[in-house]
């Protein structure tokens, strides 16, 4: 049998295959895909869409990249997977010492996990086990803001937004977290001092029982694109201090540049006791990513009964995804990726004539992140038919309609996904 696939059966995916947030009653439109190739998707019917949401924020460098081929190719003759207990390899030490490196030097100590919500699984289970290490065993509950989204395992699923999110369906089963009022004062204006004292209540009320305070730094993603004042983070960092909270930091979606730092907590100038990246880790190429802490949470969590952390999947430190991560991070700071966002958040300018526009709420953008916010949840198999017909390929959810493009978009790219968006909304298809 050929693995040429030439042909892709769209009444067998509908009828069988379960897409994500999709019912099987009346399932969404899936449109086939036969190849990408740089920040182009292709389908099946010939159209070549200008891809805007790089892969749902993972392929930076675009697709079918050579050196990433290469790199893929090249590891997979030496090994695919080897398991990672009581063995190492070349890839993943390569890749610990990238990450060390390029995140906050605090953070010394690395654990490979899967994808993204299992890292964070892994940074909720290092804070439990740490304080539980350490003789606190009451202090196992989490506190978060509101419009946050860690992912949907069971332990990230709990932290994410009580209201819009998946809590009332698992109610009973999940547990009961604390969440305090999300960030209010936006990214480019006064930071609200009382905010910072609402924030202290909580704290000073619950400490005695909360392990950490986990945050998506900056940008709360899938919560509503919320680009919240740094000023916000600085101060949670300063609570988890004074009231001996651990922080976790979730990077998932922001790391790798994508707010204009490295790493979003960069804006606040604020190291987090425990950090998750994933996403853009491998370029879009394979599921990755890492949970980071420091000397002191990891001999915290050693010195307890168990002696170790108790987590390990079977496809931890998988070689083909580590050595592809590695050529990633090398091109992510090879290609000038700051000048690379410098243009993109330039460029998506475009965005704000849609201000004009009577449907639209709020433009705002921030690095390489561009959100047309409307008055009300658009129609996505309608609106992503209209945008399939222009020739972009953009996934909006809610009210929002954004743009998170791959690093190596043109300036023509941009200029198309942001024309698409604007008419759109002026020609009511959404």
């Amino acid at each position: 049998m050929s693995n040429n696939y030439t042909h892709i059966d769209t009444e067998f995916d509908r009828e069988h295959i379960w897409h994500p947030y999709t019912s099987m009653l009346n399932p969404l439109p899936n449109y086939p895909v036969t190849h990408a190739e740089g920040t182009r998707i292709y389908l099946q019917s010939g159209e070549a869409l200008i891809d805007g949401m790089a892969s749902w924020w993972s392929a930076l460098h675009g697709y079918n990249h050579p050196q990433l081929n290469e790199a893929l190719q090249s590891q997979s003759n030496n090994m695919s997977h080897v398991m990672f207990g009581g063995i190492t390899h070349a890839p993943a030490v390569e890749l610990c010492k990238k990450l060390v490196a390029m995140t906050p030097k605090a953070l010394d100590k690395v654990f490979l996990a899967d994808g993204g919500s299992v890292s964070v699984e892994v940074a909720i289970k290092m804070a439990v086990q740490y304080w539980y290490s350490q003789g606190h065993k009451q202090k196992h509950k989490l506190m978060t803001p509101q419009k946050g989204y860690h992912g949907d395992t069971f332990a990230a699923m709990s932290v994410c937004d009580p209201v819009n999110s998946m809590h009332s369906m698992y109610r009973g089963f999940l547990p009961e977290q604390i969440f305090v009022p999300p960030p209010r004062s936006r990214f480019h204006e006064r930071f609200d001092a009382e905010e910072a004292h609402t924030l202290e209540q909580y704290f000073a009320k619950h400490h005695h029982e909360v392990a950490a305070f986990i945050i998506e730094p900056i940008v709360q993603n899938a919560g509503g694109m919320n680009f919240y004042h740094p000023d916000y983070l600085k101060t949670v960092r300063q609570l988890c201090d004074r009231y001996e909270i651990l922080l976790i930091c979730d990077e998932i979606a922001t790391g790798f540049g994508r707010t204009g730092t490295l790493f979003a907590v960069e804006h606040a100038d604020i190291t987090p006791d425990i950090m998750c990246v994933g996403k853009a880790l491998t370029g879009g190429y394979m599921t990755l990513a890492a949970t980071l802490t420091t000397s002191h949470v990891a001999r915290g969590i050693c010195e307890g009964e168990a002696g170790v952390l108790m987590h390990g999947p079977t496809f931890m430190g998988n070689p083909l995804a580590c050595a592809v991560a590695n050529k990633s991070l090398e091109l992510l700071l090879d290609n000038n990726w700051q000048g690379q966002i410098n243009d993109i958040h330039h460029w998506l300018g475009a965005l704000e004539r849609c201000r004009e526009l009577a449907a639209v709420v709020d433009v705002r953008r921030l690095g390489a992140i561009g959100v047309v916010e409307l008055n009300s949840a658009v129609d996505v198999a309608k609106i992503q038919q209209f945008f399939v017909s222009q020739g972009v390929w953009i996934r909006p959810f809610g009210k929002l309609i954004y743009l998170m493009p791959p690093f190596v978009s043109s300036e023509n790219d941009i200029q198309r996904l942001a024309t698409a968006i604007y008419d759109a909304i002026a020609q009511g298809h959404y």
